[in-house]
């Protein structure tokens, strides 16, 4: 499905470039050559000009601490910002990766035995933290339009007023291969990319993290979004199996736990349905329903919800068996609730995939909807083309947090490397553990949680969502093997604009006291 694509934000990025990585750790360690200087001797010519290597941390250099402030539902909060790398270990103790972060404390609290840390990152697989590190939950935070839309450059960051900073101490990680994070040297950095691989390198880094600032006993959370949703529930599993380290709780940011509810193939005609809400939620945004669904968001997607699990499920199990009279039905309905036109839906056999939706609801306008935010829209470059050949959405944020990010390392938090931040990185071959069936961490979710009957889930969603809309993590998460005592654990939230909901002014707000209320 096309889709797909979108939810491996690594296809957007370059091919990996740190294992080409300078191999010294001194800004002032190269001098000219022997040879060189020989050349040199005894003649009237300057000698060449010394080539300086660049400034590239691992784990064996200090973090730097800031200390800064920031006013956060009108009060001051101060807090200690630790910018550094830690090492992943070998069982001999030698390091095979150097993992970047940047942790915020506040100070003066002093219980830690109460005070929550949250340990957060983005997905892909291949991209680095910076999505909720400056969209969302961090001190600081990118200067956006209050709609989520492009502002123009230059760009810029801002206080973040709506940080959860005040109950929470944070840890943004970026995983090996991206933002600063590389494998040490002669490590090859394919042995990295894979779930398992993943869930070893990042569960040793929190492992570490919580030994040497002594968190053992305080409240942990994790936070992941999008492919960081699938790592969340992994880690909750490994973390316990592994160090017998306990979770109070997950937040589950647009994210995939099945991939099976959002890549459809022939076979598996699941996504169409769990799609369904999120388009009837941005054919609204765009005033393309009918009257007495454009008029309540909330009666428009119950009516799509109910349609999807019963006559619409019902329709795409028959196949071509299906009586030609229904499938008049189903298309009207479809119709009704897309926004699209009858032909669309007969053209795609009932079957309309996110790509398609996104070129055709305002095919005569000339535009195409954004996959991350179907809110957003931008100029079709390709008129004829089937697919949208760019995410009007991604384009939005990835200029003003790329320029945020860069100056922020290096300005504010005093963190020098030379290498470039790898905001999105090539780590593909991903291996997902899985052959002829699609990966899931439902199962290790399921066997956490009926273990550990203390750890609580929220889920955040955008309803203008089209790359993993709320209503399939709903799916998989109702399909868990799990306790009916223990679903009350799991809590949702809904949210106006679509993947990084953060963007949107109004729901950053919104999230600030969903996450406020789960924290406490």
């Amino acid at each position: 499905m096309k889709k797909y694509s979108w939810i491996l934000l690594l296809a957007f990025a370059a091919g990996l470039r740190a294992a080409d990585a300078p191999k010294t750790n001194s800004p002032n360690s190269s001098a000219g050559s022997p040879r060189q200087s020989e050349a040199t001797a005894g003649t009237n010519e300057p000698p060449a000009a010394k080539v300086e290597a660049g400034t590239i941390p691992d784990a064996t250099h200090k973090p730097v601490f800031t200390t800064n402030t920031v006013a956060i539902a009108g009060r001051r909060v101060t807090y200690v910002a630790e910018t550094g790398m830690l090492p992943i270990l070998k069982t001999d103790g030698t390091s095979r990766a150097s993992v970047f972060y940047v942790a915020y404390t506040r100070t003066g609290q002093t219980n830690l035995a109460t005070r929550p840390v949250t340990f957060c990152f983005n997905g892909g697989p291949g991209s680095s933290s910076v999505w909720l590190h400056l969209g969302a939950l961090g001190p600081r935070r990118v200067k956006m339009n209050e709609d989520g839309t492009l502002p123009p450059p230059p760009f810029g960051l801002v206080d973040n007023e709506y940080s959860i900073l005040d109950g929470s101490d944070l840890v943004f990680i970026d995983p090996i291969a991206t933002g600063f994070s590389r494998p040490g040297k002669d490590e090859k950095p394919d042995q990295f990319f894979g779930d398992s691989a993943d869930l070893d390198s990042v569960g040793e880094f929190i492992r570490l993290w919580t030994t040497r600032h002594e968190r053992w006993l305080s409240p942990k959370y994790l936070c992941g979004e999008s492919y960081g949703v699938f790592r969340a529930a992994g880690l909750a599993d490994h973390l316990r199996s592994r160090y017998g380290m306990y979770l109070s709780g997950l937040v589950l940011v647009s994210g995939v736990l099945d991939f099976g509810t959002i890549i459809d193939q022939p076979g598996n005609d699941l996504p169409f349905p769990l799609f369904l809400p999120a388009y009837t939620a941005s054919a609204q945004f765009h005033k393309k329903l009918p009257p007495e669904l454009q008029s309540d968001l909330p009666k428009a997607l119950a009516e799509a919800r109910e349609f999807a699990r019963g006559e619409y499920a019902s329709a795409l199990q028959q196949g071509k068996s299906l009586p030609a009279d229904e499938r008049k039905k189903v298309v009207a309905e479809l119709v009704r609730l897309t926004g699209l036109s009858p032909q669309v839906i007969e053209d795609n056999h009932l079957r309309v995939d996110s790509g398609v939706f996104r070129k055709q609801l305002l095919h005569d306008q000339g535009l195409i909807l954004g996959a991350y935010d179907a809110r957003i829209t931008g100029r079709d470059d390709d008129p004829a083309s089937p697919d949208p050949n760019f995410d009007p959405a991604f384009a939005a944020t990835l200029g003003p947090f790329s320029a945020a990010m860069n100056s922020y390392a290096r300005g504010e938090l005093k963190f020098e490397d030379d290498l470039p931040y790898e905001i999105l990185a090539g780590v593909q071959p991903w291996n997902y553990g899985v052959r002829n069936s699609y990966a899931s961490a439902g199962d290790r979710l399921a066997s956490t949680m009926n273990q550990n009957p203390y750890m609580r889930i929220l889920v955040l969603g955008g309803r203008r969502d089209l790359v993993c809309p709320i209503d399939t993590m709903r799916y998989a998460l109702e399909h868990m093997q799990l306790d009916a005592a223990y679903r009350t654990n799991i809590t949702y939230a809904e949210f106006d604009a679509g993947h990084m909901m953060y963007v949107n002014l109004p729901d950053l707000q919104k999230l600030q006291r969903d996450l406020g209320n789960f924290l406490k």
